[in-house]
């Protein structure tokens, strides 16, 4: 028989170990929880840590990323920065964020555009009523002008003429940059009157000296005639206005192997690198137009040729310095937009700059004679307006002691603002009113 003593001892020994039994796993599970305790503070540190710089991703996408792309819409030199973080690029994160940016960038150029159409169609029909009411001016001046003959009078309605026929031409090119139609096609004219027809819109014309190298009845196609005269306006107008006023602006007429080019050369400020290209890129017409991108206030002289280049296809460009030190603008007629007029059956407008390729004068038209000379007068001026007579009266030198220019002097001088701008105007004007309200209520295509 076991002895009690002996169970005693056994029990008591089985107890011992397993209490140590019980005691190491509850140390294990101790250590485990401490682990445990120590990986869950070091996660939570890691999305701390995380959510921390997500937070600051965010909050760099909407201070600095999305403002910054916002504003490449109208200034494309503008840099949008990167993530804050690098290694953020390529992730789920990084291509979440870009597309957010991508999002807000598209949806505000949408916005962008919609609003600036709406604005240009605003302009489009208040420049509308603007043209209407000054054709109308003119017509009333041109109605003074031939009901009286007093000479201060006539001088005086010509200025005023002049003063209507720049603000007729401001309005007509925000029209186009707006997108209205330049108006009827006209009746094919002779290049040269073209050009001077464009000139004789711009105050300081007289500062425009044309060199007309074309071959005798080189004329344009009816609908090109005034696209043509309006972007030789606009260059001529650019370069009157960034050029000394005591310096010439030069035009040559010169043929080309695949048409004409009408170069444009003025010795003033010049343009930068940077300052050429944008002109460029607006020129050529490549690029849309918004009414925001043309500054404050919209400087829209470009813009319009860029508008007319696209839909004519004309050329135009900006690309080299001038030899004067200035711009040289160049206008590029194709072949396909050139026409030829008999110019013993339509000779140009009388005081338009006759070529230097003319042949021998033939008296039989009434040519070479020294009145014809009086009548042409200079080429480095404005048509003089004057009855086709063979008169020597203007030319005579005035007898000394008497003023240089007499009032009947300037009111022919004056007279140079009606014809060069006759020769490029449509036989009505009011017709380039009603047309341009057919081409926008019709939604023809430009």
């Amino acid at each position: 028989m076991i002895e009690l003593p002996d169970v005693a001892a056994g029990a008591l020994a089985a107890g011992t170990l397993s209490a140590l039994a019980l005691g190491g796993g509850l140390l294990r599970t101790r250590r485990q929880l401490a682990r445990q305790r120590t990986e869950t503070t070091a996660l939570r540190s890691r999305l701390d840590a995380t959510l921390l710089a997500l937070t600051a991703e965010v909050e760099h996408l909407s201070a600095q990323r999305l403002p910054a792309a916002a504003r490449q819409l109208a200034h494309p030199h503008v840099v949008v920065p990167g993530p804050l973080q690098p290694y953020t690029a390529g992730t789920p994160l990084g291509i979440a964020l870009e597309g957010v940016l991508l999002g807000v960038r598209a949806e505000l150029a949408a916005q962008r555009t919609r609003i600036d159409a709406a604005a240009q169609a605003g302009m489009r029909g208040a420049t509308r009523e603007i043209q209407a009411a000054l054709y109308r001016l003119q017509d009333a001046l041109r109605q003074l002008q031939q009901r009286y003959d007093d000479p201060e009078l006539t001088e005086t309605l010509f200025q005023l003429d002049h003063e209507n026929e720049q603000s007729l031409r401001r309005a007509q090119v925000a029209a186009v940059v707006c997108g209205a139609w330049v108006g009827l096609a006209r009746q094919e004219s002779h290049l040269v009157e073209a050009v001077t027809g464009g000139q004789s819109r711009l105050a300081g014309y007289h500062r425009v000296k044309v060199h007309n190298h074309l071959e005798a009845g080189t004329a344009l196609v009816s609908h090109a005639v005034e696209p043509v005269a309006i972007i030789a306006a606009e260059l001529l107008d650019n370069a009157l206005r960034h050029s000394a006023p005591d310096t010439d602006v030069v035009v040559n007429l010169e043929h080309v192997h695949h048409g004409v080019c009408v170069t444009v050369d003025d010795a003033g400020v010049g343009m930068t690198q940077d300052e050429r290209a944008r002109a460029q890129r607006m020129v050529a017409g490549s690029e849309p137009i918004l009414l925001t991108d043309l500054g404050d206030p919209p400087r829209m002289g470009l813009a319009a040729i860029g508008r007319l280049t696209r839909q004519f296809d004309l050329g135009v460009d900006l690309s080299s310095p001038s030899p004067y030190g200035g711009v040289r603008a160049v206008l590029r007629v194709e072949s396909h937009l050139l026409s030829r007029i008999d110019p013993v059956e339509r000779p140009p407008a009388v005081s338009a700059p006759r070529s230097t390729r003319k042949p021998a004068p033939d008296t039989t038209h009434g040519y070479g004679t020294e009145d014809d000379a009086a009548l042409l007068g200079h080429h480095d001026e404005l048509p003089q307006r004057r009855r086709r007579t063979r008169s020597t009266a203007a030319a005579q030198t005035p007898a000394a002691g008497t003023p240089v220019r007499s009032p009947e002097d300037a009111a022919a001088a004056l007279g140079a603002l009606q014809s060069g701008t006759a020769a490029a105007r449509a036989d009505s004007t009011a017709s380039d009113v009603s047309a341009n309200e057919t081409h926008d209520e019709g939604g023809a295509a430009r």
